[in-house]
């Protein structure tokens, strides 16, 4: 009943600041920083998920596309969460739209370009190992011939760090990484 209560809570806070936006301009996206997974899986069982956050989220979703200025306008749904997100992929998709997802965390087993193969519609943002970046221009290289060829073919996919870049990874080796993003793609 606690959860309960406070999803309910969080609707009315969440669909009152969206209607105020509203009333100026169409959303085009709608971010949860949900973070429901960790290095093995969910947080919570698929069964908990669907009762505790599914009707929460489906009713934020169903009030802000109702007020859209622009009616035909696509409203992307994106999902943000560290772990092993593979598992809840299917779920989040199925209940809420769910069309983006991020940062797909390495070390923890997500591999975007398996995902992608999984998930063809799935908008892709993240799956580059911060860790390999830490290792020079040859790792990183390395890297991004493994990843970027097969989701450029598939589309789709924004080539970013699964996570915040660490402070071991130097400022030329960032430097470095971003422009053969860039060049590759």
């Amino acid at each position: 009943e606690v959860i309960h209560d406070c999803m309910k809570t969080w609707v009315i806070l969440a669909d009152a600041v969206i209607a105020e936006h509203q009333k100026h301009v169409t959303i085009d996206e709608l971010f949860f920083a949900e973070d429901i997974c960790y290095n093995h899986g969910s947080l919570i069982s698929p069964e908990y998920i669907k009762e505790f956050l599914m009707p929460y989220y489906r009713q934020v979703i169903s009030n802000l596309k109702a007020r859209q200025l622009d009616k035909v306008r696509h409203l992307y749904v994106q999902v943000d969460t560290d772990g092993f997100a593979n598992p809840i992929i299917p779920l989040y998709m199925e209940y809420i739209g769910m069309d983006v997802m991020s940062p797909f965390e390495v070390a923890s087993g997500c591999d975007v370009v398996e995902i992608g193969k999984h998930f063809p519609n799935l908008v892709i943002l993240g799956g580059l190992d911060k860790r390999e970046l830490a290792k020079g221009k040859a790792a990183i290289d390395r890297m991004l011939e493994r990843i970027i060829s097969p989701m450029k073919k598939r589309g789709g996919f924004i080539p970013t760090c699964d996570h915040g870049v660490p402070a071991e990874v130097l400022y030329e080796d960032y430097l470095y990484y971003r422009k053969r993003v860039v060049e590759i793609q």
